[in-house]
C-alpha cells in the first residue's frame, strides 16, 4: 500500500503538497492509518473509498497535517507588527480598522498572538481585526474553542497568559476580548475564489508553507498572497522562505528576526514611535525551526542535542548555543558556536546551527557552506539536508534540492522502519 503515486497526486492536487518536501514516509503513514480506520485490505480498496467520500478525503488531509504551534512564535515578528501597525494607522489617519490575515492559522495560536500583540502595543479593539484561515476544519474548530494546554505556552516568558487566559480544568481559556478580535474560517490557499470579495490586508502572516510546494505551486501561491496584501502592506513569512520571496520580487523590511517583507521594491518606512501605555515584557523566542510539519503555521522544534558521554563542558556549551538561539540572540549564539569549535572536535550540530543562523540573517552562500560541513560530518543529518535543499531550490538548483530531499526521505523511511 506504500509508495502509491495516486495518494501523492491526490494531496498535490488538493493542498499543493510536494511529497519530496516532506518525504514519502509521512504520507504512507497517514494512508496506513486511514486504511486501518476503514478496514481497507488493499490500496485499491482504500483508494475507491477515498474517491467516494468527501469526508474521507478530508480525513486523509487531516492525517497528513500535524499542527505544531504555540503562542508568540518568532517574538520579534509580533513586536515588529506592533510598531508597524501604529505607523500604518498614522499613515491612513485612523480612517479605518487595520486588517490582518493569518493563514494557515492552524489551531489559533498565531491569530490570537497577533491580537494580543496589537492590544499590548496600545491599539484599541476598534482599530484592528484579525482573520484566521486554515484548510483543516478540525484545527479551525479547536481555534474557535480557544482552550489550550501547556504545550502552547513555550519559552521562559509566558506572562501574557496571566493577562489573557483563565485557567480551567482542561486547559487555559483565551479571554473573550481577544477572541472578539479574531474571525476564523476554513479555506484553501489553492482555491482561486479565496477571499475574492474581501479588501486587501495591511499585514499577512503566511509562515512555513511555501517550502512544501514545488516551484510552480510556490509561484501560484505567491501571486495569491501578493493579491491579498495591500500595496503598502507587509508579509510575514518563515525564516527558510526569505530567499524565495527575494527571488520573487519582494524585499525584507530590514528588521532582524522579524521575517517581514514588503510587497513593493522600496524599503518600508521606519516605524513611528508611539509611547506604550504600559511596559511590554520581551518574550523569549521558541526554538529556531528545523524541519516543519506540513501546513502548520510553525515548525517542529529542533531535535534535542545529544552530547557525547563524559563531555559535560561540550554539553553545557551546546545547551548554551541552543538557549541563545532560542532567545533570538544570533550574534551571541554564533560566538558560542565559535567557542565550541575552538575547544572541541567539530560537531555536525554546531555547523548546522551556524548554517541556520546565517540563513536567517540572509547570508545564503555562508549558510550553504555550513550546511555542507554538517553533512560532511553527519551525512544523514535531517535538518541540514532539508534546509540545504530549500536553499538550493531557492537559488534555482532544483536537481540538487531534489537529491537532498530524496536523501532525507530515505533516511526518515529507514528510521520509521527501524521503529516499527
Amino acid at each position: 500500500m506504500s509508495s502509491d503515486q495516486r495518494f501523492f497526486d491526490f494531496l498535490k492536487e488538493r493542498i499543493g503538497l510536494d511529497v519530496a518536501s516532506v518525504g514519502e514516509a509521512i504520507i504512507e503513514r497517514a494512508v496506513r492509518q486511514r486504511s486501518l480506520a476503514l478496514h481497507a485490505q488493499t490500496a485499491d480498496e482504500y483508494w475507491q473509498q477515498l474517491l467516494a467520500c468527501t469526508d474521507e478525503q478530508q480525513a486523509l488531509i487531516e492525517a497528513v497535517i500535524v499542527p505544531e504551534t504555540w503562542f508568540f512564535r518568532y517574538p520579534e515578528s509580533f513586536a515588529t507588527l506592533g510598531r508597524l501597525a501604529l505607523a500604518r494607522l498614522a499613515d491612513i489617519k485612523q480612517m479605518r480598522a487595520l486588517r490582518i490575515l493569518s493563514l494557515p492559522c492552524s489551531t489559533g495560536e498565531e491569530p490570537y498572538s497577533i491580537a494580543m500583540a496589537l492590544l499590548d502595543a496600545g491599539l484599541a479593539p476598534h482599530q484592528f481585526k484579525v482573520q484566521g484561515m486554515d484548510v483543516s476544519p478540525l484545527s479551525v474548530e479547536r481555534a474557535r474553542r480557544g482552550v489550550y494546554g501547556k504545550n502552547s505556552f513555550r519559552g521562559q516568558d509566558i506572562e501574557f497568559r496571566d493577562r489573557y487566559f483563565s485557567e480551567q480544568s482542561d486547559g487555559y481559556l483565551i479571554a473573550e476580548r481577544v477572541r472578539e478580535q479574531v474571525r476564523l474560517q476554513v479555506g484553501n490557499l489553492l482555491d482561486p475564489r479565496l477571499l475574492a470579495n474581501e479588501p486587501t490586508y495591511d499585514f499577512v502572516f503566511c509562515r512555513n508553507l511555501l517550502i512544501y510546494f514545488d516551484q510552480p505551486t510556490q509561484r501560484q501561491v505567491f501571486e495569491v498572497l501578493k493579491g491579498l496584501t495591500h500595496v503598502d502592506g507587509v508579509l510575514f513569512i518563515g525564516p527558510a522562505e526569505g530567499s524565495l520571496l527575494g527571488r520573487l520580487g519582494m524585499r525584507s523590511i530590514g528588521v532582524p528576526q522579524s521575517f517581514a517583507f514588503s510587497r513593493h521594491p522600496s524599503p518600508a518606512p521606519e516605524p513611528v514611535f508611539v509611547p506604550m501605555p504600559a511596559p511590554i515584557p520581551q518574550r523569549s523566542a521558541a526554538p529556531i525551526p528545523t524541519r516543519p510539519r506540513p501546513f502548520s503555521t510553525v515548525s517542529a522544534q529542533v531535535l534535542p542535542i545529544k552530547p557525547p558521554p563524559a563531555q559535560s563542558d561540550a554539553a553545557d556549551l551546546l545547551s548554551q548555543i541552543a538557549t541563545l538561539a532560542n532567545e533570538g540572540k544570533s550574534l551571541e549564539a554564533r560566538a558560542a558556536c565559535e567557542r565550541y569549535l575552538q575547544s572541541h572536535p567539530p560537531a555536525a550540530q554546531v555547523f548546522y546551527w551556524l548554517g541556520l543562523l546565517s540563513d536567517v540573517a540572509g547570508s545564503a552562500l555562508e549558510a550553504q557552506g555550513y550546511y555542507r560541513k554538517a553533512l560532511y560530518l553527519e551525512p544523514q543529518h535531517p535538518q541540514a539536508l532539508m534546509h540545504l535543499a530549500a536553499l538550493l531550490e531557492s537559488q534555482g538548483d532544483v536537481a540538487g534540492a531534489r537529491r537532498l530531499q530524496a536523501r532525507a526521505a530515505r533516511s526518515e523511511r529507514a528510521d520509521s522502519e527501524r521503529k516499527s
